[in-house]
């Protein structure tokens, strides 16, 4: 091999080596301070759903604004939420609210901080929060908890009204007052 062939390879080698030799000196030191704690490891979505099956038939969907869910336990937290019922006679149950909460391992959802909806049949409904008992099949409206008919002419209120046919039958409990005209 040539002077020249010698005098390329040894340059190479050295820029190599002090190259190997900046990446290993310049790694970042790890922050001593992390903001995020290390037992709950969570990710964001923005704009996105969840919803619930049970045979084949799509219980609920829930699409909010954000959502937070805990990747280890699939819990997530709802920020502006819209919510849809689905129920076995084909009528659906929409609504509003400020957050909910779900519970993966049970199914288990919790719609909160003012909830205001209305059915495909004609009813409105507000109440405090709403829960969905999946053990059950049953939504709970708590707290202020009022459901309206116009054309059965039905009024309702009470502290807790429950229901598990999208409130076309339901149970009121607790300060329940109930009005039906002719």
């Amino acid at each position: 091999m040539s002077k020249k062939g010698k005098a390329v390879i040894a340059i190479s080698s050295l820029l190599l080596i002090l190259l190997i030799i900046w990446a290993v000196t310049n790694i970042p030191a790890i922050p001593e301070d992390i903001s995020v704690p290390l037992d709950k490891r969570v990710v964001n979505f923005d704009g996105n759903s969840i919803s619930e099956e049970k045979d084949g038939r799509v219980l609920w969907t829930i699409n909010a604004e954000k959502i937070e869910m805990d990747i280890d336990t699939k819990n997530a937290a709802l920020i502006n939420v819209k919510a849809i019922f689905n129920f076995e006679d084909g009528r659906t149950l929409e609504l509003t609210a400020a957050k909910a909460n779900y519970e993966d391992k049970t199914s288990h959802l919790v719609i909160e901080d003012g909830v205001n909806g209305k059915s495909s049949d004609g009813g409105r409904f507000s109440c405090k929060e709403i829960e969905w008992l999946p053990s059950e099949d049953i939504l709970v409206m708590k707290g202020e908890a009022s459901l309206e008919y116009d054309k059965e002419q039905v009024k309702a209120s009470a502290d807790r009204i429950e229901s598990s046919d999208g409130f076309r039958k339901f149970k009121a409990t607790g300060k329940a007052h109930f009005e039906k005209g002719n």
